[in-house]
C-alpha cells in the first residue's frame, strides 16, 4: 500500500474546486482513508487493485440465489445516503472518519457518489457506498443489519452495472468474501489503463422499482498525489 497525506479542510462548506480535486485523484487511482487511530485523512493506492467482474465471470453462492428469488429485500439508490455512511462506519475500528463522511456527503450532493441500498419495509438493512466517475464504480464500503442483505445488494448492484453500461467495478482491496463473487486483482498499471476509458464514458443505474442515477464523465485535469 502506498500512502500520502493531504491537508484539506472539508468540515465547512466544500467548494466545487475542492470536489474536483477529490474526483481528479480518484480518477488517477487514489482512494481516501482515515487513519483508524488518529483519524488523519490520507490518499492511498494499492500495488494490486481488486475488481468485481462485470461479465460472465461474476458469480455468487447458490444460497444467495434463493434469497434473491424470495425477494426479501427492496433495493434503492441513495434513499438514505447518510444512513448508509453510518452503517459502513459502525464498527469497532473504522477508517470512515467524520471528515471523510462529510466528503462523501458533498460528493453525493454534486452527483459523484451514491448508495445502493437494501431495505425491508421502512428499515435500511444493508448497502454499498460508492463513488461513480463515468462508467467506473468504486465500491468504498458495505454493511448489513440483516443476514444476506449486503450480499444481495452486491449481486443486484452488479446486475444493474451490467445493464447500465458500466465498465469497471473497483473494490480496491481483496478479501475472501469478495473472492466468492469472482473478484480478481490487476496491477496498478493495468488498473490505470482500464479506467482511462471508463471515466470518460457516462453510465446509468436503475433499480427494479425505478430509482435512477446517471453518472458524470471525468473531463477535468487530473492532480497527482505521488
Amino acid at each position: 500500500m502506498i500512502a500520502t497525506t493531504i491537508a484539506m479542510d472539508f468540515c465547512q462548506t466544500v467548494t466545487p474546486s475542492e470536489i474536483a480535486t477529490v474526483i481528479d485523484s480518484y480518477a488517477r487511482g487514489w482512494f481516501l482513508m482515515a487513519d483508524e487511530d488518529s483519524s488523519d485523512l490520507g490518499w492511498y493506492r494499492s500495488r494490486d487493485r481488486c475488481l468485481i467482474p462485470l461479465d460472465n465471470r461474476f458469480r455468487y453462492p447458490r444460497s444467495l440465489r434463493r434469497v434473491l428469488n424470495q425477494q426479501r429485500f427492496e433495493f434503492a439508490i441513495s434513499r438514505d445516503f447518510l444512513g448508509t455512511i453510518a452503517g459502513c462506519a459502525d464498527r469497532p475500528s473504522t477508517w470512515i472518519s467524520d471528515e471523510l463522511a462529510e466528503i462523501y456527503q458533498q460528493l453525493q450532493r454534486y452527483g459523484w457518489a451514491l448508495s445502493w441500498e437494501a431495505w425491508q419495509g421502512d428499515r435500511l438493512v444493508g448497502g454499498i457506498l460508492g463513488v461513480a466517475i463515468g462508467s467506473l464504480f468504486i465500491g468504498e464500503s458495505m454493511f448489513y443489519h440483516e443476514p444476506e442483505a449486503s450480499k444481495a445488494a452486491l449481486a443486484t448492484l452488479v446486475q444493474a452495472l451490467q445493464q447500465g453500461g458500466w465498465q469497471v467495478f473497483d473494490v480496491q482491496l481483496t478479501n475472501p468474501h469478495l473472492e466468492r463473487f469472482g473478484s480478481f486483482c490487476v496491477s496498478d498499471r493495468q488498473y490505470s489503463a482500464q479506467i482511462q476509458t471508463a471515466i470518460a464514458r457516462p453510465a446509468k443505474l436503475v433499480t427494479p422499482t425505478g430509482d435512477r442515477f446517471a453518472s458524470q464523465p471525468h473531463s477535468s485535469a487530473a492532480s497527482d498525489h505521488g
